[in-house]
């Protein structure tokens, strides 16, 4: 169902073309804004770009192209992220890098090329989706909690940079979710059945999470219904951060 609150606005969406992002692209089109897709992979969508969030001059280049066409940007979802696997010994300098790179500095080089026109909007909004394990310590996932206690830190810190702009950033924590990734390390898993089990008994509800809940989250956070929410590290991990679940 559209929401009359989100007509004549438009989102950015980065790594839109599977998983979370394409949920998130799903549901902010649904509620009526117009969706521009960042994807390495690109889309299918009518307004997508095949951008490696890396490539600080693509960045600029789709950013300048969106707003081209459409004339604004009000939101901007940043989902595109790699996964890592492993403790500290097993990630070496060369995947710490890549990582990093992605998460980290891809975020902020897509931050960077909207903020100037995400100031220009009324309505302004940034999500950065993070996860659970930036809040909770989860095994063999060094790197990859690195990143993402990155991210969330580093929203926590444009929030108060661009408060005076008009500018809200929030994040997203989820828990372990259905996206491809986690399908393909299932796969790879010597007993996929058993390595599922394993992830579905960590929730505390007993299911990965859906790419759908996730996006509904990011949807709130990053349209106008939320204009006193700033700051903020919303986790969608069933209870992980602050439920015990005895087994």
């Amino acid at each position: 169902m559209s929401d009359p609150r989100f007509a004549g606005t438009v989102a950015v969406v980065t790594g839109g073309s599977s998983g979370i992002g394409a949920a998130c692209a799903a549901r902010l089109r649904e509620l009526g804004a117009r969706v521009a897709v960042l994807d390495r992979d690109g889309s299918p969508d009518d307004l997508a770009f095949a951008v490696d969030v890396t490539d600080e001059t693509a960045v600029a280049e789709a950013v300048a192209a969106i707003v081209a066409t459409t004339g604004r940007i009000d939101m901007l979802v940043n989902c595109a992220g790699i996964g890592a696997a492993g403790t500290v010994a097993e990630n070496d300098n060369d995947e710490w890098r890549r990582v990093l790179e992605i998460n980290v500095i891809g975020t902020a080089n897509v931050i960077r090329a909207c903020l100037p026109h995400l100031i220009a909007s009324p309505t302004a909004s940034v999500v950065n989706v993070a996860s659970a394990v930036a809040l909770t310590g989860f095994p063999n996932r060094a790197l990859y909690t690195a990143s993402k206690g990155a991210v969330l830190s580093m929203t926590r810190a444009m929030a108060a940079d661009h408060l005076r702009d008009g500018v809200r950033f929030n994040s997203v924590c989820p828990g372990t979710t259905e996206t491809p990734w986690i399908g393909r390390l299932l796969n790879d898993a010597d007993d996929p059945a058993a390595a599922r089990n394993a992830l579905e008994a960590r929730q505390p509800h007993g299911r990965l999470i859906s790419a759908e809940e996730v996006a509904e989250a990011v949807a709130y956070l990053a349209g106008p219904r939320s204009g006193s929410t700033n700051g903020v590290a919303l986790s969608v991990d069933a209870g992980i951060e602050s439920l015990y679940v005895a087994s």
